[in-house]
């Protein structure tokens, strides 16, 4: 493919879906040229280094955040619309959950969606300094929720690709796991009976579970200092 006809966003493109399918460690510009039907080289003059691609890419992701209208919806609505669209990106995208301990980031996707949590909260009724507290426990809390699923999509492509079982590996971890918990009294008696299935099912509604509750303070909070500043 002639260099003329190469564009930094269609190597961002390219470059998303590749780190989709192998990760962070699965990109380099040899297999990312490969992809364009293109020259290394080529993929060079646009975009200098891997680190300077990652970001980029880590920045476009970020507009797959639908923002909520803040002139049309209440500011929890707005929220949680918000943390549970970052939530599914991140899902999609779990490789920039990793980027996030490897690589500088930063960029106009990024800033926007910081912008837009700002603006939430300070329409719930938090002082500025509130504001960027409360949206700083939003995005940890939605960091933190995506680590799971993050870490074993990694751990899945890094069995597969040893060589080894990784089904029967990931079988075996678990049967020992389970062994080791019979040891400790509330998980026994989670094992083994009707509640094992609920507890296992967990993860799947842990993130609105805790969405809800971060929520809930945060309006018994603004409720509290409403109440003190009437008094």
């Amino acid at each position: 493919m002639p260099r003329d006809t190469l564009t930094a966003d269609r190597i961002i493109r390219a470059a998303i879906e590749l780190l989709d399918e192998e990760g962070l460690d699965g990109l380099n510009m040899r297999s990312l040229a490969k992809r364009l039907g293109s020259a290394a080289t080529a993929v060079y003059w646009h975009i200098k280094t891997k680190d300077e691609l990652v970001r980029l890419a880590g920045d476009a992701i970020w507009q797959e955040v639908e923002p909520p209208d803040l002139d049309t919806t209440d500011w929890r609505t707005a929220a949680t619309a918000h943390a549970c669209g970052m939530h599914a990106m991140l899902t999609r995208h779990p490789w920039l959950v990793q980027a996030f301990g490897s690589h500088l980031l930063h960029g106009p996707g990024q800033a926007r969606h910081n912008d837009l949590s700002l603006a939430i909260y300070e329409k719930a009724g938090f002082a500025a300094g509130d504001a960027d507290r409360a949206a700083a426990t939003v995005v940890t809390f939605v960091l933190g929720s995506a680590l799971g699923p993050a870490a074993e999509v990694s751990l899945n492509r890094r069995l597969s690709k040893g060589g080894a079982d990784a089904e029967q590996l990931m079988a075996d971890a678990v049967a020992r796991a389970t062994e080791t918990a019979t040891q400790f009294p509330r998980l026994r008696e989670r094992l083994g009976t009707t509640a094992a299935e609920e507890y296992a099912a967990a993860p799947d509604s842990t993130f609105e579970f805790g969405l809800r509750s971060v929520l809930d303070g945060f309006e018994a909070r603004l409720a509290a200092d409403s109440a003190a500043r009437r008094a």
